[in-house]
């Protein structure tokens, strides 16, 4: 078997670490938060779910579907919250389509810090845009992830998007 090194990955984790302890959930503080503030992450609210852009993302477009209430496990959900998250993944993936034109979506969530859950206990669900070659030296030799646009410029362009796809 051989053996993909992600180092930057143990940096990221650890990160949340006084984020958690000192100030709280980063998703129930996002509850508060105006889409339109370009000083957060948040892209879209719904009546049981947030979309937040991941701070530190895979490829551009990297979004989280959040339930708004605090739970660590999916057997937490009530059934008209996991009906809403999946319902926000089908918009996620329709809205990221039309802005980014992908070739291909990981879908999923990292449960338990064993499952490599950078927050663990607040479920979320990542949507990360795919494309044929993304993948390149840059992570495997310089241990760094080239992402080609800033966050800010990200969150316009699906704000307008999710404007666009939920008007149809």
């Amino acid at each position: 078997m051989k053996n993909l090194w992600s180092p930057w990955r143990s940096n990221y984790i650890e990160s949340f670490k006084d984020k958690q302890s000192g100030s709280g959930c980063i998703f129930c503080e996002a509850l508060d938060k105006d889409i339109l503030d370009m000083n957060n992450l948040l892209v879209r609210k719904s009546k049981n779910s947030l979309v937040m852009l991941n701070l530190y993302p895979y490829n551009n477009g990297h979004l989280m579907i959040v339930p708004k209430r605090h739970l660590g496990g999916i057997e937490q959900l009530t059934s008209d919250e996991s009906h809403e998250l999946m319902d926000e993944m089908i918009i996620a993936e329709k809205v990221l389509q039309k802005v980014y034109s992908p070739q291909g979506f990981n879908i999923g969530a990292n449960l338990g810090r064993a499952g490599g859950a950078g927050i663990e206990d607040h479920i979320h669900f990542h949507i990360v845009p795919r494309w044929n070659g993304d993948t390149n030296f840059m992570p495997a030799i310089g241990e760094v992830k080239v992402i080609s646009q800033e966050l800010s410029e990200t969150k316009k362009k699906l704000i307008a998007g999710y404007q666009e796809v939920i008007k149809k």
